[in-house]
């Protein structure tokens, strides 16, 4: 990815984020009263605002200095989404057989880390695309493997040393972060008082590889 830098947003500066995924829909009222809605976006695309919260003065400067180093609006970075950002729910242990990633053929060797939200109606599987550097754990049918394997952390791509036998199921667990640049470029600082204050709205969307 292009214009990226490999550097987290500081973690006890996104304290009280809000944001989610977004989705853009089409809906389109028929004459006999009934609608036809079509999905604009292939994916959902995050966005979040990291502003909220009254910050000290030190808090504030770091949040302006990471901002300048990346120019505005001119770099991405990662970013850890406050509730979605392991393979498995917030509250749980990643474990080696969260995420189903594909299955062997006896010739691959490279497996894309996807995270799959599913239920009895639908389902939708999302490309993880900046797993966290030795958070990333991997199974074959169930067995962890120790090694024999590795992961790009800049693209989320899993490479085999050997490629898994036809009919082995591939899984993965991890933590990831987002990809996301700033949604301004310009930075309010508003001091409330001495050695505190806070800068109202910091918008971050994300960007899609």
């Amino acid at each position: 990815m292009s214009g990226f830098h490999d550097v987290r947003f500081p973690l006890r500066l996104a304290l009280g984020v809000s944001g989610g995924p977004v989705r853009r829909t089409e809906i389109v009222n028929l004459s006999n009263g009934r609608e036809q809605r079509n999905s604009r976006w292939r994916n959902s695309r995050r966005s979040y605002d990291a502003g909220s919260g009254i910050k000290s003065v030190a808090d504030l400067y770091e949040v302006l200095a990471f901002f300048e180093a990346r120019g505005g609006q001119l770099y991405g970075f990662r970013f850890r989404d406050p509730v979605d950002w392991k393979s498995c729910g917030p509250l749980q242990a990643v474990a080696a057989t969260d995420q189903v990633i594909g299955a062997g053929d006896g010739v691959r060797t490279t497996f894309q880390l996807v995270k799959t939200y599913a239920d009895a109606g639908g389902g939708f599987e999302r490309v993880i695309a900046r797993p966290v550097a030795g958070s990333v754990v991997v199974a074959v049918d169930g067995v962890a493997l120790v090694d024999g394997w590795a992961v790009d952390v800049a693209t989320g791509v899993l490479t085999f040393a050997v490629a898994p036998a036809a009919g082995r199921v591939v899984t993965a667990g991890y933590e990831f972060d987002v990809a996301v640049r700033f949604d301004i470029d310009r930075i309010d600082v508003n001091l409330s008082c001495f050695d505190a204050g806070r800068i109202p709205t910091i918008p971050l969307t994300e960007i899609l590889a």
